[in-house]
């Protein structure tokens, strides 16, 4: 079972999107799935007081439980790793991208270029990923590439949070329900490709504006038939942008040696440039506003699939079957009385003050004498009163609220656990540590022990009676 501390009423934080809520909410099944259920009793009666469909009170107790065990913190550590991966492989497009150009260019600064091979270097790595993810998206699913794995991998090793391990197969499997995995990795895939090409066009570019180039290609196996007409098809697309198309004459005269002709080098570096950027940025430019739209309407249908086993078994517990069928009985004409000693030992509802005490010993009198608007809640002594009363402050939390301690007893961790709910059920909580009964001695030692733990909590206390700032808000 997970730890029971609570998170702090100071510290408030919340996921940013519903995306988010989503994935720490998926995130917790799975953890209740392989390790058993969570100590959620506080969770849900904030559920079940938030009300809303079953859908979101599994989000409203999934973040409570994710805050109190530390998965809303291991998230922020997962999202900054993911984005120092995401700028780990950006700056690795850019190297790379600016390296492609530069082989393809070769080192020397008037040295004869093979157009072909050149175009190679350029493209033919682009080509061979963009067929891979093509086939991947036809056979694999929702399968995003090695680069997409790689990039969950670093995210998770820059994260540097254990807890953060529970997060990638909660968001795959997310992922999975609109097919937004294909989508949102292919968006990373292709927006890697559009910026290491766009290097390698920017790169190109400065090269050939400021060193003098020239152009050849050559061949063993194929006829100067064959690349002139691969040529002009490559070209003849690019040219309907108004880039450069080398006439048939150039590309023969090209053949084994590079032209010197001022106009031959142009075409040939204006037709490398259109095909660059025709077959290379081009197609990676509108698959990366494909997936981006497809991501975007994805998410925005994204819910939680409520007829799985670990959302099932919660229904009841957050949505009562009273809550989901509704009144099956008539009223009754006359409805019962309620009788006074119940009037007097319930809890006021809707009083802006309370005064509850925890564990008293009968020999002492209880309760003191109260003000007219601070209402009594009485004793809590058994786990049902306890359950009671939290579950009546989860619907109408008192703006203020003194818990009553006989400071003879011992603080265990039961009692403790107990105020930090009820602390975290009002607006403000101040603990009373009540005075000896005539003839005890406190222990110092035990008060100690109490103020300690009383300020491990962060719960205001003092031996004084609270009954002048439950009435008024101050002392």
């Amino acid at each position: 079972m997970a730890g029971t501390e609570p998170p702090s009423r100071d510290r408030v934080s919340t996921p940013s999107t519903d995306f988010h809520r989503l994935w720490l909410t998926e995130t917790i099944r799975l953890r209740e799935e392989f390790a058993g259920p969570l100590e959620d009793g506080e969770a849900n009666r904030r559920a079940r007081a938030a009300g809303g469909d079953l859908g979101k009170r599994i989000q409203t107790r999934a973040i409570w439980l994710a805050e109190r065990d530390g998965l809303l913190a291991a998230l922020r550590h997962w999202r900054q790793g993911g984005g120092l991966a995401l700028a780990a492989l950006l700056a690795f497009a850019l190297i790379g991208g600016a390296g492609l150009a530069l082989t393809a260019l070769g080192s020397e600064q008037k040295g004869p270029v093979n157009v072909f091979w050149a175009l190679g270097s350029l493209l033919g790595l682009h080509l061979l990923t963009l067929c891979g993810w093509l086939l991947g998206l036809l056979f694999a699913g929702d399968s995003g590439g090695a680069l997409g794995r790689l990039w969950l991998w670093l995210s998770e090793k820059f994260a540097r949070d254990a807890r953060a391990a529970q997060l990638a197969p909660a968001l795959l499997l997310l992922l999975q329900r609109r097919h937004l995995g294909r989508w949102g990795l292919g968006l990373l895939v292709h927006g890697f490709w559009l910026l290491a090409l766009t290097a390698a066009l920017v790169t190109l570019l400065a090269q050939l504006s400021t060193r003098n180039y020239g152009f050849y290609w050559e061949t063993t196996l194929l006829d100067g038939d064959t690349f002139v007409a691969l040529t002009q098809g490559l070209g003849a697309l690019p040219a309907l942008f108004g880039f450069s198309l080398p006439d048939a004459a150039t590309i023969r005269a090209s053949a084994d040696q590079a032209l010197s002709a001022e106009a031959a080098r142009q075409a040939w570096a204006g037709w490398l440039l259109g095909v660059l950027l025709v077959y290379g940025l081009l197609p990676r430019l509108l698959l990366a506003l494909l997936c981006l739209g497809r991501w975007f309407s994805g998410r925005a249908r994204l819910a939680l699939d409520l007829s799985l086993p670990g959302y099932r078994l919660l229904a009841e517990r957050l949505q009562p079957s009273s809550e989901r069928i509704g009144v099956c009985d008539a009223a009754p004409a006359v409805m019962p009385g309620i009788p006074a000693s119940a009037l007097t030992s319930s809890p006021a509802v809707g009083a802006p003050a309370q005064l509850v005490a925890v564990e008293l010993d009968e020999s002492r009198a209880w309760p003191p004498a109260l003000p007219g608007a601070v209402g009594d809640a009485g004793i809590l002594d058994s786990r049902e009163q306890r359950r009671r009363l939290l579950e009546r402050f989860a619907e109408q939390p008192p703006a203020r609220l003194a818990v009553a301690v006989d400071p003879l007893r011992s603080p265990d961790r039961g009692t403790l656990a107990l105020l930090g709910e009820l602390s975290r059920s009002a607006g403000q909580t101040r603990v009373w540590l009540l005075p000896p009964p005539p003839g005890e001695v406190l222990n110092e030692e035990r008060l100690d022990d109490w103020r300690i733990a009383l300020n491990q909590l962060g719960l205001p206390h003092g031996s004084a009676s609270p009954l002048a700032w439950l009435e008024s808000g101050h002392d």
